[in-house]
C-alpha cells in the first residue's frame, strides 16, 4: 500500500495531466457530433481489428480439424464415383460396391532412388491390406506393398519395379506405365501400338485391366513420345499430374471382389494346363 502512495506522490503532476486530458476529451467528445463520430469510428477500427486477427488465429489453428473433415467428404465422393462408372444409383451402404475409399497421410516419402516407397499411417487396423492402389486427389501414387498394424509402405510408381495398368484417355489404347528412374516428376508409358495417334498433351489414365485402380484415375500427360520401329510401338513420356515430392493426403481404394477375381483367374490358368 506504501508503493503505490509513493507512486501517486512522485508521479502527482503527470496523473493530474492525464485525469484532467481524460476528462477534457470526453466532454470535448459529448458537446462535438463530429469529435463523437471520429471517436466511435477510430473505436470500431480498433475493435474490428482486434477481431479479425482473433478470428484468423483461430482459423488457422482450426485448418486441420477442417482438412479432415474435406479428407472425408472427399472419401465418400470418390467412393461413389469409382462405383458409379455405369451411370447407376448407388448408396454408400451398398453391398453391390466395387470399390471401398480409406483416407491416410504421407509421413515419410522417398522419391530420389530406384526403388522409392511411402509410408502412410494407416495399416492393417484400418482394414489396409498388400496390393491396394494409392492415389491423392491429383493422380495415382502407388499400390501398398506391406502393413503393420498401424503403418503401410506404398510402392511408388517411382520404382523400378513398378508397373501399372494405364491408357490414352477416351480411348481404348492400354499400355505399360513404367518408370526409367531419370526425372522424379516423368515416368513412361510402353506398348502403345505405333498406329494410334498420339498428340503431346494427351492425357494418360488408369486402364482398369487391373484388380487395383478403378478406370479412369488420372496419372499425367503426353510430354514427348518416340516410335521404336524395330518393335513397332511407342515410347511415351509422361509428365505427372503428382508432385511426388510434396504429398501429404492420400486415399487408400480397395477392390472388394480382388481376391475373387484373382482366385477364378488362378483356377482357369490350372485348368488349361
Amino acid at each position: 500500500m506504501q508503493q503505490i502512495i509513493n507512486f501517486i506522490i512522485r508521479y502527482k503532476n503527470f496523473l493530474l495531466y492525464l485525469f484532467l486530458m481524460i476528462v477534457s476529451l470526453g466532454f470535448t467528445i459529448q458537446s462535438h457530433s463530429y469529435h463523437q463520430s471520429r471517436f466511435f469510428n477510430s473505436s470500431n477500427w480498433i475493435t474490428g481489428n482486434i477481431l479479425e486477427t482473433s478470428n484468423g488465429v483461430t482459423t488457422y489453428f482450426g485448418l486441420d480439424r477442417e482438412n479432415q473433415k474435406l479428407m472425408e467428404e472427399n472419401q465418400r465422393l470418390r467412393t461413389l464415383l469409382f462405383n458409379n462408372d455405369r451411370g447407376d444409383t448407388i448408396t454408400l451402404d451398398s453391398v453391390q460396391q466395387t470399390y471401398t475409399v480409406a483416407t491416410g497421410k504421407v509421413i515419410k516419402n522417398s522419391f530420389a532412388h530406384p526403388r522409392n516407397y511411402i509410408t502412410i499411417d494407416k495399416g492393417a487396423r484400418d482394414g489396409i491390406k498388400p496390393d491396394m492402389g494409392v492415389i491423392t486427389s491429383k493422380g495415382i501414387l502407388g499400390i501398398v506393398e506391406n502393413t503393420s498394424n498401424n503403418f503401410a509402405t506404398v510402392q511408388s510408381i517411382l520404382n523400378e519395379k513398378s508397373n501399372i495398368n494405364a491408357k490414352i484417355k477416351n480411348t481404348d489404347h492400354f499400355g505399360s506405365l513404367i518408370w526409367d528412374m531419370k526425372r522424379f516428376d516423368v515416368v513412361q508409358l510402353v506398348d502403345i501400338p505405333r498406329l494410334v495417334p498420339l498428340t503431346i498433351g494427351d492425357t494418360i489414365v488408369t486402364g482398369g485391366m487391373s484388380s487395383i485402380f478403378p478406370e479412369g484415375i488420372p496419372i499425367g500427360t503426353i510430354r514427348k513420345f518416340d516410335l521404336n520401329t524395330s518393335k513397332s510401338f511407342y515410347s511415351i513420356d509422361v509428365s505427372l499430374f503428382n508432385d511426388m515430392t510434396n504429398i501429404k493426403n492420400v486415399y487408400i481404394v480397395n477392390n472388394n471382389y480382388r481376391e475373387e477375381i484373382l482366385e477364378l483367374e488362378n483356377q482357369t490358368l490350372a485348368d488349361d494346363k
